[in-house]
């Protein structure tokens, strides 16, 4: 089993010295064909492009909605079960390891590798559409705006960081404590043994990094379609799909830069530099919104969330007569947690060696959850209280175009201007993240599960990141954003229900392990003392 591990170690030409590439050929070439086939075949389709997109999201939702309602539940609790049975005590890294970031640093990463863009996008723009067309309760109603805010609860809280748990934890596990690579392929150890060497494991990775890549194209389009709608406030440009290109291309260089200093100097900082700004723009609204009001709907959200749990997780439209909430919204979410999980997930489990099971768990599901809560709790929350008090009319601003909603709200609150701008910096910050990110992750697939491959990898990675998305967006929008991250999450979401059967296998064979070496340092620790007691009463 730890053969493979042995080709994590750089390999060079000549003595401290790397090669110029470190590939995993047969990972790495399908993936940039495919890629490639995709980029040409948008842009040679055209206007078709859109269209055909859209009949993907259809099919894949219509056919599917069921399979991904009762995946991302049982993540949840696979999750759970990981966290407080007998396997909660394991550390990742073995019993020695310590973190190698503090907390507040761990907890900066997976917030801004997580949600960060999305957050910006969806903060105001979704509770404001469940308020126009609430899927439990009549339009424009207290019922729509409760609900409008426990939906939104639904689709950014447990369920997201259950899936982004549960990858973290296989990555993590396998890759420190039965030391085999950091890649996909590792997880599945326990069922498909050293055939993950072969084709199979080269088939894994490859669905990882077109998931991942899709999956961080769709984050990437919406925050270009958000910049470059906060470009427009502020600086009067027009937000035409050429401006949010733009976007992506300065964005793009500036990850690039942010790759080759690497993860401490680059996404580490960037991380807690996003941490710091999200906060103070979380304090700015707790402060110039209506505070009591925020506060009083965060609690109630919260345990209207709860209360409605089971009834919205397990709910499918089943008997709505042509309903499409799943299909846009719910359907949407989850194919995109769960597209996203290998990036995330991949980049969690890097950081957060040291950590056992119980705490990687309920620090990855609690903390980002009850942050994001209270997020949205404060953005959503006073734009709701605006529209139902008439201070100002958002709603129909926002059905009209979706990516204006944050600003909007800025506009209502004191020093709209300087808040609107540093709203831009956080969304580009955010979205250099998640380029940065992204490349780390998808270069460690496709070099068989290094940790360390030469940086001209990750400046290739991030530049086709930026690459797809830009195409996406030339190629249908948002439409084509939505359609790529469904139907990349589909047999994806199977792969993941795989990779739950044989984390368990694992942990319990790391348990058994555990158990059988604590016995035998209890064995020698019992004839260390017998033959102490022995030489004692010769001596005497």
């Amino acid at each position: 089993m730890t053969q493979r591990g042995e080709e994590d170690k750089p390999v060079s030409k000549k003595p401290g010295k790397k090669k110029f590439v470190e590939l995993h050929g047969p990972v790495f070439w399908p993936s940039v064909i495919l890629i490639l086939a995709l980029i040409i075949g948008t842009l040679v389709a055209g206007d078709a492009a859109e269209e055909m997109f859209s009949n993907v999201q259809a099919n894949v939702t219509d056919w599917a909605t069921w399979l991904f309602v009762a995946g991302v539940n049982i993540f949840i609790a696979f999750s759970l079960y990981f966290a407080f049975s007998r396997f909660g005590t394991i550390r990742l890294g073995g019993d020695e390891a310590k973190p190698e970031f503090s907390n507040m640093a761990w907890f900066a990463m997976l917030f801004s590798a997580g949600m960060g863009i999305g957050l910006m996008f969806f903060s105001v723009a979704e509770p404001m559409w469940h308020l126009l067309y609430p899927p439990h309760a009549e339009a424009g109603t207290i019922d729509a705006a409760r609900d409008a805010m426990g939906v939104t609860f639904l689709h950014w809280g447990l369920h997201a960081w259950a899936v982004y748990a549960i990858v973290g934890l296989a990555l993590a596990f396998f890759s420190f404590n039965r030391k085999l690579p950091l890649s996909f392929r590792s997880v599945f150890y326990p069922i498909l043994g050293d055939r993950i060497n072969g084709w199979m494991g080269d088939l894994i990775d490859i669905l990882a990094v077109l998931a991942t890549l899709f999956g961080l194209a769709t984050s990437l389009g919406l925050g270009a379609q958000q910049a470059g709608a906060g470009i427009e406030y502020v600086f009067g440009m027009e937000n035409t799909t050429t401006l949010q290109v733009y976007v992506i291309i300065f964005v793009t260089l500036v990850a690039v830069g942010s790759v080759i200093l690497g993860v401490h100097k680059g996404v580490k900082v960037l991380s807690e530099f996003n941490i710091r700004l999200a906060g103070i723009f979380l304090l700015f609204i707790l402060i110039a919104g209506p505070t009591l009001f925020i506060l009083s709907t965060f609690v109630q959200n919260t345990g209207h969330y709860l209360q409605n749990f089971a009834s919205w997780a397990f709910w499918t439209e089943s008997y709505a007569e042509d309903g499409d909430f799943m299909s846009t919204w719910t359907i949407f979410y989850w194919a995109w947690w769960i597209s996203w999980s290998p990036y995330v997930g991949m980049f969690i489990a890097r950081i957060s060696k040291g950590r056992t099971v119980k705490e990687f768990v309920l620090g990855v599901l609690i903390v980002p959850t009850m942050v994001t809560f209270l997020w949205m709790s404060g953005f959503g929350g006073t734009a709701l209280h605006f529209e139902l008090e008439g201070i100002a009319s958002i709603a129909d601003a926002v059905e009209a175009d979706q990516t204006t909603s944050f600003f909007l709200l800025l506009n209502e609150l004191p020093f709209a201007l300087i808040t609107s701008f540093l709203a831009i910096i956080l969304v580009l910050s955010f979205f250099v993240t998640s380029s940065d990110s992204g490349s780390l992750v998808i270069d460690g697939l496709t070099s068989g599960g290094k940790l360390n491959a030469p940086v001209k990898q990750r400046v290739f990675w991030a530049s086709t990141e930026g690459a797809v998305a830009a195409v996406l967006l030339i190629g249908g929008g948002l439409g084509a954003l939505q359609a790529a991250a469904i139907s990349t999450g589909l047999p994806f979401v199977i792969v993941l229900l795989v990779m739950c059967y044989s984390l368990q296998r694992g942990l319990n064979r790391e348990y058994k392990d555990s158990q059988q070496r604590l016995k035998t340092e209890e064995k020698d620790s019992y004839r260390e003392i017998v033959a102490k007691t022995l030489k004692n009463k010769e001596n005497k």
